[in-house]
């Protein structure tokens, strides 16, 4: 399900309008519009606000998976994709309720980064460096891991990464609950 036709289903499961989402959030109503139709990919920020209005938690909202029998097995074609400003997130699975772990592939273009802020949530994060170089903010402490390198922390500490190498970087992480 993609995250136009994801925001419907969920919009129309709690019977809101597009007009009263748009009342609930600030959102304007042709922007709810364009990502319901898939012909705008809000932000992380903007779909928060318009989630926020429904209400729905980012975990929530990508655990919806058709109805059908648990899937093990995931071809590489079957993952599911989100970028942003030049990062990448490929997850493990096509998220469904009552999933707890969140597995991604992440890459990042030369100099993108999570975001100018950091970002704290419930739950626990780690994960290993597989190419390039990541500055990896969480509270007060910084650090720049490479290759081999892995990191492991309490989500609701602050945290942003950012990648310092100019040829990208490529991170296999896991998250707990999902996010997204």
């Amino acid at each position: 399900m993609d995250l136009g036709a994801r925001l419907r289903f969920v919009r129309t499961a709690r019977n809101l309008s597009q007009r009263e989402l748009a009342k609930r959030t600030g959102v304007t109503n042709s922007t709810i519009s364009l990502i319901e139709s898939g012909d705008m990919n809000p932000s992380v920020g903007t779909l928060k606000r318009v989630l926020d209005g429904i209400p729905v938690t980012l975990g929530e909202f990508f655990s919806i998976a058709p109805e059908g029998s648990e899937k093990i097995f995931y071809r590489a074609a079957e993952l599911m994709t989100f970028e942003q400003g030049g990062v990448t997130f490929r997850q493990v699975g096509a998220p469904s309720f009552g999933r707890s772990l969140q597995i991604l592939r992440e890459t990042y273009a030369s100099g993108a980064d999570t975001g100018s802020a950091v970002y704290a949530h419930e739950g626990e994060e780690g994960g290993f460096v597989l190419h390039g170089r990541v500055e990896i903010t969480v509270g007060e402490r910084c650090e720049v891991l490479g290759p081999g390198d892995a990191y492991h922390f309490d989500s609701r500490q602050p945290h942003r990464f950012r990648c310092v190498s100019p040829d990208g970087c490529e991170i296999i992480s896991a998250c707990t609950p999902p996010t997204f």
